[in-house]
């Protein structure tokens, strides 16, 4: 038989994911899983009915268009005049995808070619890497370091050479809960448009906002044209096993992002589509007591973690808190991640999975708070052994 390994050597070293094994661990153990980010709680029960309503009424059992159903390309458009006063065609100008996934490995496939390169902010959220390997390009990180997490907007400058074809974006910034401030990103956006750049932004986190507010990238100067922005539905709603994405940019880019995407999934998530496209429209006040109620939780966390001897870093925006466990006396931290549910039965993420620089990485571990309070408080009292 042939010796080459099965697995193709772009993909070597990304096999089961921490979060998949993180997430079995608090199953064996009986953990509170601050691991993985998904809520434990469902979203509005006006969104799971209309899901509900689409099913038994036959809307999206078979096969929906394509670029995903009109009504949610329309309300897809109007949230983005809404919320971020931008114009998008939803006809020609926004793709619906299964989930944010999709839509940055649709995205990144259908943009690079073998030998670009791609600055990415490091930590970088794990299907970065890996579509970017798929993509066959080559990864340049730009590392965020504590105790704020800005970006070097002068090593961003220093990295582009002549090979580099796309700068990768996070806003809020999930692990670190970075919030890109106006005078950064037109720095970004200044640099884009003189090295002519392409720019990918993963927006997901876009209403859990706590410091600041999200500016998105593509509306400033010259970056509407060379922009793909995007999000999706699970994080807004709590509907995170839905996997309803979608990209908005211009039309010639939203072409080529649909001709990579028609290949993966094709469609998904048809009779959801019709609940998000609800869920979109949902008023004010919806988002407005989202948000503050995952800042009380925030809150909450952050001050029983300090509690518990680590050193934190308070997000500015995400659902996810980025600690530092030297104080508790550790300096690995996937060895204290794997055995913090045999210590006090609490579950996270090591951030240096999300690294390239494991040194930057080892010793900070990355704790979600998008569950229930009661959840929180025990989790605090177990943390609180340590």
């Amino acid at each position: 038989m042939d010796t080459r390994p099965l697995l193709n050597r772009r993909l070597a070293g990304m096999g089961t994911t921490i979060f998949a094994e993180m997430s079995a661990l608090a199953t064996a153990t009986g953990s509170i899983n601050l691991g993985q980010g998904f809520p434990d709680t469902d979203g509005p029960a006006s969104v799971a009915r209309a899901a509900a309503d689409a099913v038994l009424a036959g809307r999206g059992n078979q096969y929906p268009p394509g670029p995903g159903i009109p009504e949610l390309r329309t309300a897809i458009a109007e949230h983005q005049q809404r919320f971020r006063g931008l114009a998008y065609d939803p006809d020609t100008e926004v793709l619906v995808t299964a989930g944010a996934t999709e839509a940055i490995a649709a995205a990144l496939l259908a943009l690079l070619e073998p030998g670009d390169e791609v600055i990415a902010l490091e930590p970088f959220y794990d299907s970065y890497a890996a579509c970017i390997a798929m993509a066959g390009a080559v990864r340049v990180p730009l590392t965020l370091r504590a105790p704020d997490f800005r970006p070097d907007l002068e090593r961003l400058r220093s990295l582009v050479t002549p090979r580099t074809r796309l700068l990768l974006l996070n806003s809020p910034h999930n692990p670190t809960g970075l919030v890109l401030s106006p005078g950064e990103l037109a720095a970004i956006a200044d640099l884009a448009v003189e090295r002519d750049l392409l720019v990918v932004t993963d927006e997901v986190y876009e209403h859990l906002v706590f410091s600041g507010a999200h500016h998105p990238i593509a509306a400033l100067p010259g970056m509407r044209e060379r922009t793909v922005s995007i999000s999706s539905a699970g994080k807004t709603f709590s509907f995170t096993g839905w996997k309803v994405g979608w990209v908005t940019a211009s039309a010639p880019l939203v072409a080529a992002v649909r001709t990579a995407k028609q290949y993966l999934t094709y469609v998904s998530a048809g009779p959801f589509q019709y609940a998000v496209a609800d869920a979109l429209r949902l008023p004010d006040d919806y988002f407005d007591g989202f948000r503050a109620d995952l800042l009380r939780k925030r809150d909450l966390l952050a001050d029983g973690l300090s509690a518990a001897g680590f050193r934190v870093f308070r997000p500015e925006g995400t659902y996810f808190i980025t600690t530092d466990i030297t104080p508790l006396g550790e300096k690995d931290g996937i060895e204290f991640c794997r055995s913090l549910p045999e210590r006090c039965g609490v579950v996270a993420i090591p951030n240096a999975v999300f690294y390239d620089d494991t040194d930057a990485g080892r010793p900070l571990v990355r704790f979600t708070f998008c569950k229930q309070i009661e959840v929180l408080e025990e989790a605090v009292i177990r943390l609180g052994r340590l």
